[in-house]
């Protein structure tokens, strides 16, 4: 066994598997497989589900949140609503694609993490202890740009070698 053939094939697998995660989550968004008729939006979360929770919280209606008044005053103006829905959907959409093909892993990475940093901090959810799953989907995300999982059986591995990456080292930057 080739003990850096498996490590990138882990990486790859990991990638995929997140980037599925992601592209799932925004499709589902986009085309309404829950059949709600609606189209989705992220005021309701903005607006109610913002207050956090603590573990062994004895009133559940409590606001813990430090940011909730934040949220919630996004979830009242209709322009930063429709903003937050495009992003959203958009961002995980093209997180995932970028994930599953491995095409500029490093900033699909860091934008994910980004991502799952702010709905972290906006659910603000300890009720089960401070690692959620926002937290590891970031957590990993990270782990996934700064290991270069692009270079394992993605796109980015291919894009380095041409001669666009190798004369402009900006571009390299968001590869890996």
């Amino acid at each position: 066994m080739d003990g850096k053939k498996d490590i990138s094939k882990g990486l790859a697998t990991l990638r995929v598997i997140l980037g599925f995660g992601f592209l799932y989550a925004g499709v589902e968004k986009v085309l309404d497989f829950g059949g709600t008729g609606q189209p989705w939006t992220a005021a309701g979360f903005l607006g109610h589900a913002t207050g956090g929770s603590l573990p062994y919280m004895a009133d559940p209606k409590a606001i813990v949140n430090p940011t909730h008044d934040f949220w919630v005053g996004l979830a009242s103006n209709p322009g930063a609503v429709g903003a937050i829905n495009f992003l959203v959907q958009f961002g995980e959409i093209a997180i995932g694609v970028a994930l599953i093909l491995g095409l500029a892993t490093r900033f699909a990475g860091v934008m994910a993490a980004l991502m799952m940093g702010l709905f972290y901090v906006a659910s603000w959810n300890f009720s089960l202890g401070p690692i959620s799953e926002q937290f590891i989907f970031g957590a990993l995300a990270l782990f996934l740009a700064y290991a270069r999982a692009g270079d394992a059986y993605g796109l980015d591995a291919l894009l380095e070698r041409t001669m666009l990456v190798k004369r402009t080292p900006a571009v390299a930057a968001f590869l890996h």
